[in-house]
């Protein structure tokens, strides 16, 4: 029966269940990138923040014991197929977290937010996807590749080739380091008084995994036709958006399922916790800072390879280099941001 499935539409479906998931847990689980930096910096709670050891935990198991069980394929993900670039993951990641401070929410969160109804994201998530094919493939595409060229690797990268030029076993590395986080995720007090937060950070590892998973399989059986991806929203969006304006009968990807998971996910999450509201900007300059913002996160988010789910969780899965230095590069521009907004501020 599957044989008669076009292996795009197969892709989109292992993309629109694992988008699903993340978009519930975005909001029945209050799994959310600036969400969590917000609480634990300026209101001095740390409990979302806590929920992504859960969920960075969770991914690293699932996902690097799937691929020593040999049913997932990392070498053949962008993560290690490409030689790592530092000095991208840097900048890349300081300016998608900038623009993320000023849109109010990363692309993962605009989806999330747009599902519930908040208009005001659906302007994020259309200008950081046009941004990012700019940068991809579009005018900005020479520069940022003469200035982040992403050559092929030339052999092993990654945590557990280097930290096992040390003589660790592999399978020590991966437990340390998922152990660390789930450790220190389900060592605050508040967050273990939400067994269903916890829950939901779970599903969320869990559900990288699964894109892995699937997309593994998925290749092997179409020859490669698909390749092996995860979720992630910067340039994914963009993709998204030709698809729906230019499609016919062709062009469903993977990345069109993630994406409308996401939305579909936050949409039925909001239902049913009763916050589904139609919202708009009334502020112009607002509005103009949130498109400001998603620019920045669309040409961030392609030099960095990912956005701080696709590097800060789905490249941190695989244990690539690339996903806890652009997590903490985004985290790092995220807060100069807030500070540079809440300085600004000035009461009416």
């Amino acid at each position: 029966m599957l044989e008669s499935v076009p292996v795009g539409v197969l892709a989109a479906l292992i993309g629109l269940a694992g988008g699903l998931v993340l978009g519930l847990a975005a909001r029945l689980g209050d799994f959310c990138t600036l969400g969590a930096l917000e609480s634990a910096v300026y209101g001095r709670d740390q409990t979302r923040m806590r929920l992504w050891g859960v969920v960075l935990g969770t991914a690293i198991l699932a996902t690097q014991f799937g691929a020593m069980g040999g049913l997932i394929d990392l070498g053949a993900t962008f993560y290690h197929a490409i030689e790592w670039n530092a000095f991208a993951s840097i900048f890349g990641g300081l300016v998608f977290g900038y623009g993320m401070a000023l849109a109010g929410n990363c692309g993962f969160g605009a989806l999330g937010r747009f599902g519930g109804g908040d208009l005001r994201s659906l302007v994020v998530v259309v200008v950081m996807g046009i941004f990012g094919l700019i940068a991809l493939s579009g005018p900005l595409a020479p520069l940022r590749v003469t200035l982040f060229p992403q050559p092929d690797a030339t052999g092993p990268q990654g945590m557990l080739h280097d930290l096992g030029r040390l003589g660790l076993p592999p399978a020590v590395v991966i437990v340390a380091i998922a152990a660390s986080f789930l450790v220190w995720g389900l060592a605050h007090p508040g967050l273990r008084a939400r067994p269903r937060q916890i829950a939901w950070g779970v599903a969320a590892g869990l559900a990288v995994a699964w894109c892995f998973l699937g997309t593994s399989w998925l290749a092997a059986e179409s020859l490669g036709e698909i390749g092996v991806e995860g979720p992630s929203f910067t340039a994914p969006v963009g993709r998204t958006l030709i698809f729906l304006m230019t499609s016919t009968a062709g062009g469903i990807t993977f990345s069109v399922g993630s994406v409308v998971g996401v939305m579909a996910g936050s949409l039925i999450g909001s239902m049913l916790r009763g916050l589904f509201r139609w919202e708009a900007c009334e502020d112009p300059r607002e509005l103009g800072r949130q498109v400001g913002g998603a620019a920045l996160m669309g040409i961030g988010g392609v030099v960095a390879m990912g956005c701080s789910v696709g590097q800060g969780v789905t490249g941190f899965a695989t244990l690539a280099w690339s996903g806890p230095v652009t997590l903490a590069a985004i985290a790092t521009g995220a807060v100069v941001g807030l500070n540079q907004l809440i300085a600004g501020y000035q009461p009416e």
